[in-house]
């Protein structure tokens, strides 16, 4: 791990290696470790570190970045000779600005998100978590599968012209998935701090599951009440949030076309773009050193603002949607420039009004599917935001308020837009990880009507 000082002094030495107008670079650090394990015994053990450094030299409007993870004095040279020689063949952008100057950054200060007990975890003390994992599986006749991981990392940015941006953090993360003969469990927490994963808590939970969905019968396709745990209600509306991108929206390529302003999901909906949110990760300036602003993106059902880099907004400015899109302005949202995708809200906040438990979801249901978690989703129409994909690991039937017990796997084909106008009740928001999306702060939600298409196999 270099740290902020040690990055300053290699990019002094990348500066003065420089003849553009103008240089960028971006630090990544990272010193990681996995435990991975099945068949109730540890079968992988892995530990990586590496620093990437990531040189963006400017010759007035053309622009160009190169790479590298190798530290000496003939490697720093090259990347920005390689950058260099990159940009100068570019075709000028008429969009591209002046990098920013320390005044635009804003100041950036978050939470606590650096724990050396997370830093400090052994692949004993790894390996001790698993054979406690193991030991829920076995007490119940199960198989388990599934990973334990800590890592720490830094991340940086500097630039000529007195950008200085600096975030150090620690992760950790377990996933169980338990297997018995014909039914499956699962449950998956991440946190900065390792203290705040309870390891037999999830496992218990995942075996618990498994045995509850055990002889899965067939019920038929069709529209269900759901209630959908928050693992789901992650992956599933992950699919959106690259649309709150301004860009997105300049190229048309946004499900928020012409909706920006417009009661698109229930009055019951609120959602945020909030890095400083106790339950969120990650640094708090984006890919240009912006600092990452707090942002409602829907409120009460509309959806209220977009989220822009420093370039999209003057851009969005100077369009023909500017009078269509709420407030324009830069909110530190932008991806490491040269990029097609602009920007997106990645610290994403899901408000409840109602904070019902899973056990009360249950009670209200005189109908209804329990689902733990989805996968395989792919997007079927981008406009109405029809996604399609799988119930797994722990689907349930209810009936006059009582989970009735395991049922085969759904196909489903839902529209996003359909399924949050159509929320009867919200848990509370937790910090939340699945397999398709990133990691969110999002409650369990009831939906009425949710579309099953097809049933499986399994």
């Amino acid at each position: 791990m270099l740290g902020k000082e040690r990055a300053g002094e290699i990019f002094g030495k990348l500066r003065r290696y420089a003849s553009a107008d103008e240089i960028e670079v971006l630090f990544y650090g990272t010193r990681n470790a996995l435990t991975r394990f099945a068949n109730n015994v540890i079968h992988q053990n892995m530990a990586e570190e590496n620093v990437v450094i990531s040189v963006r030299t400017a010759f007035g409007q053309r622009t160009a970045r190169a790479t590298t993870n190798k530290l000496d004095d003939d490697s720093l040279r090259r990347v920005v000779q390689a950058s260099e020689s990159l940009a100068r063949v570019q075709h000028p952008d008429p969009d591209l600005l002046a990098m920013p100057l320390a005044s635009d950054a804003g100041k950036s200060v978050c939470a606590r998100r650096y724990f050396e007990q997370t830093a400090n975890v052994t692949p004993e003390q790894r390996a001790e978590t698993v054979k406690r994992i193991v030991a829920v599986a076995e007490k119940h006749k199960l198989n388990c599968a599934g990973i334990f991981s800590s890592a720490e990392w830094e991340e940086g940015i500097f630039n000529s012209r007195g950008i200085e941006g600096w975030h150090t953090q620690t992760s950790s993360e377990i996933s169980i998935t338990m297997l018995g003969a014909d039914s499956s469990g699962w449950q998956k927490a991440n946190s900065p701090d390792v203290e705040q994963l309870d390891a037999e808590g999830l496992a218990e939970t995942a075996a618990q599951k498994t045995l509850d969905s055990a002889g899965p019968r067939e019920i038929p396709a069709g529209k269900y009440t759901v209630i959908l745990e928050p693992a789901a209600v992650l992956d599933i509306v992950g699919f959106m949030f690259y649309d709150f991108g301004g860009l997105a929206v300049l190229d048309q390529r946004s499900f928020l076309n012409n909706r920006v302003g417009t009661q698109v999901f229930g009055g019951n909906i609120n959602i945020w773009d909030d890095v400083d949110h106790p339950l969120q990760s990650g640094a708090t300036f984006d890919g240009e050193g912006i600092r990452r602003q707090r942002v409602q993106l829907v409120e009460k059902g509309v959806v209220k603002r977009l989220v822009y880099a420093r370039a999209t907004a003057a851009r969005m400015q100077n369009s023909e949607h500017k009078d269509n899109v709420g407030r324009i302005e830069p909110t530190g949202h932008g991806f490491p420039l040269p990029n097609e995708m602009g920007e997106a809200p990645m610290n994403i906040v899901f408000e409840s009004e109602s904070n019902t438990s899973v056990g009360e979801m249950i009670a209200s249901t005189e109908r209804g599917v329990l689902v733990t978690r989805l996968w395989y989703i792919r997007e079927v129409d981008p406009y109405e935001k029809i996604l399609t994909g799988m119930t797994r690991d722990g689907t349930f039937y209810v009936e006059n308020g009582k989970l009735q017990g395991g049922v085969r796997n759904f196909r489903f084909n839902e529209s996003l837009i359909h399924m949050l106008s159509n929320v009867e009740a919200m848990g509370t928001p937790v910090r939340a990880s699945g397999e398709e999306s990133f990691d969110m702060v999002v409650p369990a939600m009831k939906v009425k009507d949710f579309n099953f298409t097809e049933v499986t196999k399994f």
